[in-house]
């Protein structure tokens, strides 16, 4: 365990794709609390993002042999890709949300004529919100994965983490301005592409 320890992200994937359970344990112990953060941020709830984590670490474990430290010569972080097993399970709840959401919507209308007036009026609107904010999640995924990798990982990092163009330079080493100009040229193509779907970034 002790030698795990000094180990680095990288070598401990490499450790759980050999089905290293001391590795992947250490993979947990070092990124659950982040990971945690980002399915928190897109879910809203803590109890649905503990969910989507127990998942993310699941498909971790069995996909630990995916992670790939480049890709096409642009270089793949170790956190960068756990978070974007993290987020796609996000989107995956998010879109079962959505469907029950859309299920659920005909429901209320239809309650009995007599009790609509007092039963409806204030669920209704809360279903409708979240169905609206699914939604617009999920065009906004859309038009993110419509991006080239270097866009889409700069602003991932950026917004979804919150992080600081200085930070995120790190995290991608690259230059700072570099990073700046794929975050706004990242933006600017996010935003065209969101104008053309009518919604409002």
């Amino acid at each position: 365990m002790n030698r795990n320890i000094l180990m680095s992200l990288q070598e401990l994937i490499a450790g759980a794709a050999r089905g290293d359970h001391a590795c992947f344990a250490q993979v947990y112990e070092r990124t659950h609390m982040h990971l945690f953060g980002v399915a928190v941020r897109m879910l809203g709830n803590e109890q649905a993002a503990e969910d989507v984590l127990q998942e993310a670490y699941v498909s971790i474990w069995k996909n630990a042999g995916g992670y790939r430290s480049s890709v096409d010569g642009q270089e793949i972080q170790p956190i960068t890709w756990l978070i974007a097993i993290v987020r796609n399970k996000a989107l995956d709840a998010l879109r079962a949300r959505t469907r029950r959401h859309a299920h659920e919507q005909p429901q209320a209308v239809d309650a009995d004529a007599d009790d609509e007036a007092d039963t409806t009026a204030d669920p209704a609107p809360g279903a409708a919100q979240l169905f609206d904010q699914a939604m617009h999640a999920l065009r906004i995924e859309g038009c993110m994965s419509a991006l080239d990798g270097s866009f889409r990982q700069s602003l991932a990092l950026a917004y979804y983490q919150g992080m600081s163009h200085t930070e995120v330079a790190a995290q991608l080493n690259a230059p700072l301005g570099t990073v700046k100009a794929w975050i706004r040229r990242g933006l600017d193509k996010l935003r065209a592409c969101l104008d053309a779907q009518g919604v409002v970034p």
